[in-house]
Formats: C-alpha cells, structure tokens, sequence
C-alpha cells in the first residue's frame, strides 16, 4: 500500500472503508471501498481525522481485507448459515437462516485463528439460535494479509467442513409420564403436565399423550412399553426422581433395558437428570427442579437431542464448569454462561 497525504489523493480509489463520526454523533461508514476521491471529500477526511490514505499497489503476493474475508466465509459455512457477501470494513457476518442448534467445530477454529492476520468469533458450541440470529463475525486485522496465509485459512477450513453448521429440530414423537402416588390418586395437582407441554411445543414435538403412574414399578414398566410401541422416539418420566426408597423413576429407566448415560449431571439446577437409550429411543428422567425453574439441566439438553445429537457418557463430565445457574431475577438463558461445555 503507498501512504498519501489527502490533499494530494484527488481521482485516487479508496481501497478500503472508511469511518467516522456523522452530524448525528453516530459512527458508519463515511467512504466506502471503491470511492475516487473528489476536491470536496478533502474537508470532509480531514474532519474526521484521516489526514493520508492508502492507495493500493497491486501485488500478487497480497489478498485485500474484503477478499480475505469472503474467501473464508465461503469455506467455514455448512448448512443452514447465510451472509452479506458486501463486507463492511473487511468484516463478515454469519447468521443462522433457521431456528436450530449452533454447531461448530472447535479444533478447526483454533486452527483458523492461529493463521495471521484472521480472527474468527463465534458463539459457543451448541447454542440454541433464531432464525436470522448473528452467529459469527471473521475478518483479518490488517487492510491487506500475505495470499499464503488466505491460503492456509481456507485449507484448513475444507478439511474440516463444516465449521459452522446449523442442525435444524426434529418433529420427535414424544411420550411423558407422570410419576407420583400423590398426583395418580389426586391427593396433590398435577404442575408437570404443562410446563412439558411448553417446552416440547417450542421444539415441534410430535406429542403421543401423558400418562399418569403411581409409585409402582411395573406400571412405570408399561407405560414405557406403551409409548414405544406407539412408536416414540423420546419418553419422558417426570417426578420419582429423588434418593427416596419410594421414588422408582430411575430403577424403571435401568430396568426398561435401556443403556443409562448418567444417573445425575454436574448442572444446577436440575442435579438428578437422567438419561439412557433403549435401542433408538431416548428415555429422560426429568428432575423435580424443572417445575421450579424456568431453565435447569433439562434445558440445556433439550435443543441439542431435537437437533439429532447425542448425548455421550464422556462429555457430561464437561458440563460442571458453566453448569452452576445465578438465578437471576431477569433469565437471559441460552443468552449467558450456563450449561456452556467447553
């Protein structure tokens, strides 16, 4: 790039935007890439205080920061991301085109951000996100980076496609049973049927019915029986979670046959959740904690097994640094640290 004074750029191309401060107070982009400058642009640079620009020398050697930028994005995007193909000031923004789960993969990342010049930042692995949600910004830090190292960037990129995907939800059949003496002879209300019945919706759940079950193992046994030959895909066992002698959830989960991946998770709320596979359907005993607030372990998981993903023995572990919820008067959650496994 030559430096030249803004006084002597007159018919020069900018190659690059420029910023500043508007008549409003608010700071854009005063000059865009691609402007020739003019007489009258001088005051106007002056004042926002570019007293030189650059002009550009092309070279074979060097990828402008637009260039670099577009180069990557189309290289990191799987399914289900989109972005302004226009950068401003060398930036790129991916948003997700649906309402899913954020999934990235961490080791190309690194890989990414350790090439000069780029740095990449996202959001975190497995977030729940809107449609037309902003999910990364790329660019590279310099207005012009060596060729290689675009080179490099978007190699690693190919190798490890996707970086980025977003994994829409899937229409579950789902199963939930309502455990407890107390609610199946009516001595206490049922609270868990609609708090179940909100968050399955919000994931379009394809929902097979309730049914209630006292504290009494072979009923738990057909019950579960029951939804999977109605073919559900996701059985949930609401209450009869605790240590209590009484309490049989889990012994029916073990006993169902299933594979249990966690009798308990390092997140609170929501300590006792547990899951298991029965061959190809998931069996959830959901912890008492979700009846008292508004997200607990069993939100944090809920996006991800909807996606399609599942939950591993060995990742779980993973979930006790983030997994500790403030309670916060006013719940951001997905917008915050908890159930971040990183």
């Amino acid at each position: 790039m030559r430096k030249l004074k803004v006084e002597d750029a007159v018919g020069q191309t900018l190659c690059h935007d420029m910023t500043g401060i508007n008549e409003h107070g608010v700071k854009g982009v005063m000059f865009k890439r691609g402007h020739i400058i003019i007489e009258a642009d001088i005051p106007r640079l002056l004042n926002i205080g570019k007293n030189h620009i650059f002009v550009w020398e092309p070279d074979a050697d060097e990828v402008h920061e637009d260039d670099a930028a577009l180069a990557l994005a189309d290289a990191v995007c799987g399914d289900n991301l989109s972005y302004d193909k226009k950068p401003s000031e060398g930036k790129i923004q991916l948003n997700s085109a649906i309402d899913g789960v954020f999934c990235l993969n961490r080791e190309a990342l690194k890989k990414i951000n350790s090439v000069p010049d780029y740095t990449v930042a996202c959001l975190p692995n497995f977030t729940k996100v809107t449609k037309t949600q902003k999910l990364c910004g790329l660019r590279i830090v310099p207005l012009v980076t060596k060729r290689n190292n675009v080179e490099d960037a978007v190699q690693i990129a190919r190798e490890n496609f996707p970086v980025f995907t977003v994994l829409p939800y899937k229409p579950l059949k789902c199963g939930v049973i309502i455990t407890g003496s107390e609610v199946y002879y009516g001595r206490i209300q049922d609270k868990f049927e609609p708090i179940m019945q909100k968050k399955l919706q919000e994931f379009g759940a394809r929902l097979l019915g309730f049914t209630k079950c006292p504290d009494d193992l072979d009923m738990l046994l057909e019950a579960v029986k029951s939804f999977r030959n109605q073919g559900a895909e996701l059985i949930f066992l609401t209450g009869g979670m605790s240590v209590d002698p009484d309490d049989l959830t889990p012994t029916a989960i073990r006993q169902s046959g299933a594979d249990v991946i966690s009798q308990g998770v390092p997140i609170q709320p929501g300590n006792m959740l547990t899951m298991a596979y029965l061959e190809e359907t998931m069996l959830i005993g959901v912890p008492g904690a979700s009846m008292h607030f508004k997200t607990t372990s069993l939100d944090v998981f809920l996006p991800r097994i909807f996606a399609g993903l599942k939950i591993t023995k060995e990742e779980i572990a993973g979930y006790g640094e983030g997994g500790l919820c403030m309670g916060c008067t006013e719940c951001r959650y997905p917008i915050c640290y908890f159930g971040r496994n990183t």
